[in-house]
Parts: C-alpha cells; sequence; structure tokens
C-alpha cells in the first residue's frame, strides 16, 4: 500500500485524480485535506482531514503531522493557490513532491506576464495588454480593434474564466472591470484586454521529468459545463471534450512550456484557442496540478496522474508515448448530477427514425 496526501481533495479536480489513482493496478492509499469541511464531506478519499489555511501559522505544522500519522510517501497538490505556496515552501514540508520551479509557476500565475515571456519566445499568443488603468483602455481598444470586433477582458490571475467576458465596446470593458472592482475588491491592474479568438479551443495535458517531457495529450473543448448561462459563454471546464492528435497544438504547447521553465518538472496544462487564422494560440499554463477533468485521459487508457505519483516515488515507468497516446476522437461528456461518461467509435447509443 503506497500513501499519498493529496492537498485540496474538496474540489472536482481532486476527486477525479483520485478517481484517476483507483483505476491503477496499484494499491494506493489516498489522504487528503481540504479548508472547506462540507466539500471534504463529498472526497472520495480513504482519510479527510480539515485543515487551516496556508495564510494561517499552524498550515504548514499541521500538513508535516498529518504526512508522519498517516506515513506519506508522496504529496500531490492540487489547487492553483496551494501551488503557489508549497513552490516557495517545498522545503519545510516532510515528504517528497514534484513541483515546478518557483520561478516558473510565478510567471505562469500571473496571465500578463506569461503571456509577455511566451512571445519573447516567438510562441504564439494573442495580442495582449495590461490596463493598469482606466484611461489605458481607450488606447488599447484601438489596438485590438484592428483585429477583430470583440475582444477578450479577462483577469490576470484565477482559474475558471473568472472575470472573463468578451466585449464590443469600451463602455462594456468599463462596466465589467467597475463591477469587479465595485463587488469583488480587485482594481484596473488586476484586468488585462486580450485579442479575441475566434476558432477552436484545446487543452494540453503534459507531465514532465528531470526536464524530459514523459507523456502528454490533446484535447478540444466543445461544449461547457453551464457555459450557456455564464456571461462569456464559457467556463473554461468542458462538458463535453473530445481528444485530438494535432501536431501543431503539441508543438505550440512544448515550447511554450520550454519558454517559461527551462528544465520542466511534474504537471503542465496549456490551454490555447485558434486565432482568426487557425493557428492555436496559448492563452495560459495552468502550472503544478491537473486539469479538472484529467480522468478523461485516464479512463481512455493514458493515466497520467498514475504516472506521475509513480515518478514522484522514483518507480520505472512502462513505455510511454511522448505525443498522442490516444487516438483522436474519443469524447467524454459530462452534466452536472448525470455522471460521467467515455464515448469511443461509433458506440453512441441513440437512434434516428
Amino acid at each position: 500500500m503506497k500513501n499519498i496526501l493529496l492537498i485540496g481533495c474538496g474540489g472536482s479536480a481532486g476527486y477525479n485524480f483520485a478517481e484517476s489513482l483507483r483505476l491503477s493496478t496499484e494499491k494506493y492509499k489516498i489522504v487528503g485535506t481540504d479548508i472547506n469541511r462540507e466539500h471534504l464531506e463529498l472526497s472520495n478519499c480513504d482519510v479527510k482531514y480539515l485543515v487551516p489555511r496556508n495564510s494561517e501559522p499552524g498550515y504548514i505544522p499541521t500538513i508535516n503531522r498529518i504526512i508522519a500519522r498517516e506515513k506519506i510517501a508522496f504529496v500531490h497538490i492540487q489547487p492553483d493557490p496551494e501551488v503557489a505556496f508549497w513552490s516557495g515552501n517545498r522545503d519545510k514540508i516532510d515528504a517528497p513532491m514534484l513541483l515546478p520551479s518557483k520561478e516558473a509557476v510565478e510567471i505562469c500565475h500571473d496571465k500578463m506576464r506569461c503571456n509577455a515571456v511566451l512571445r519573447s519566445g516567438n510562441v504564439p499568443v494573442p495580442q495582449s495588454y495590461h490596463v493598469k488603468s482606466k484611461e489605458s483602455i481607450a488606447g488599447f481598444f484601438k489596438l485590438l480593434k484592428e483585429r477583430n470586433e470583440k475582444i477578450w477582458v479577462r483577469a490576470i490571475r484565477g482559474a475558471g474564466s473568472r472575470a472573463s467576458l468578451p466585449v464590443t465596446s469600451i463602455e462594456h470593458a468599463e462596466m465589467w472591470m467597475n463591477y469587479w472592482n465595485n463587488m469583488k475588491g480587485t482594481g484596473y491592474e488586476d484586468f488585462m484586454l486580450a485579442e479575441f479568438l475566434p476558432g477552436r479551443e484545446y487543452a494540453f495535458q503534459s507531465i514532465w521529468h528531470k526536464g524530459e517531457l514523459v507523456s502528454s495529450q490533446g484535447r478540444e473543448r466543445k461544449e461547457y459545463v453551464f457555459g450557456s448561462i455564464m456571461p462569456s459563454g464559457q467556463s473554461s471546464s468542458p462538458s463535453i471534450a473530445v481528444t485530438v492528435n494535432n501536431k501543431e497544438v503539441n508543438e505550440n504547447a512544448t515550447r511554450a512550456i520550454l519558454a517559461v521553465d527551462e528544465k520542466p518538472e511534474g504537471i503542465y496544462c496549456v490551454d490555447m484557442k485558434e486565432n482568426s487564422e487557425g493557428v492555436p494560440c496559448v492563452t495560459e499554463i495552468n502550472i503544478g496540478r491537473f486539469f479538472t477533468t484529467c480522468d478523461f485521459f485516464s479512463r481512455a487508457g493514458c493515466n497520467m496522474p498514475d504516472y506521475f505519483v509513480k515518478m514522484g516515488l522514483g518507480e520505472k515507468l512502462p513505455p510511454l508515448k511522448k505525443y498522442d497516446p490516444l487516438p483522436a476522437g474519443m469524447y467524454w461528456l459530462r452534466i452536472i448530477d448525470m455522471g460521467k461518461k467515455l464515448v469511443t467509435g461509433d458506440k453512441w447509443t441513440y437512434q434516428t427514425i
């Protein structure tokens, strides 16, 4: 039995990480922690601990007591705030973990900074500008309007399409930012204006070890959870996704990862969307943690969470393809309270008349 600690187990992503480990032939005991007792109650971990926030002084000692009590062999950290915290405190945890460098995490957690780093590395990215002040909006609008009638307003930090909205006028952009400033305590400096990308949206999930790509797989997001009622029209978490084998997606994602981290270590998940010329442009890199739907590839036959844990334990991995281990055209369907389903080939159950 291998005892694994999952920090931030109370969300869907943590649940699906644990689901993936359950699919392995290995025997894992999964110990989970979270700061929310209600979310913790729904976790599928074998043992669950309610812990303080990482901003509280007792947090690190609490985690280390759990590690000692449960004889933890490896730690996986799922939510972005925890990735940021532990990337700067990795020497204070009493168990092995695989995290990208602190510098790479800081770059990827700032979407504007990441955009600039990628652009300097000749990685295709949407044209973007840091707002900083209300007075700067009009000038940036003029520049972006030359590329598309729509402009994408987005928060520089956060997941799940936080504070994102496509707009067509300066008034729309100002109203949206003012709402967030007044209701959520943000400022203009927390926003960026970006080129609107009208094409298909891709997600590239990968694991790396000592600077080398271990395995990766791309998918296309076709429909979003609650997308029809979100102001932006999407939520970043797909209700319908399908595997793709796209050389340009693979190449652009790989170049992006190497641009932010010279020696990648751990998990790198890249979001991309096609511009008006059909080029997949990198919009962000979700670093140090898996996509929410990591169980999609695991169910399909590429169990990256399992491979990742084995890497962390220093075990030998089976032969793995670096790119496209899964065939294109495998669908992952998920709707709240209706479960999840993998559909391959022509194995659909509907009828026509």
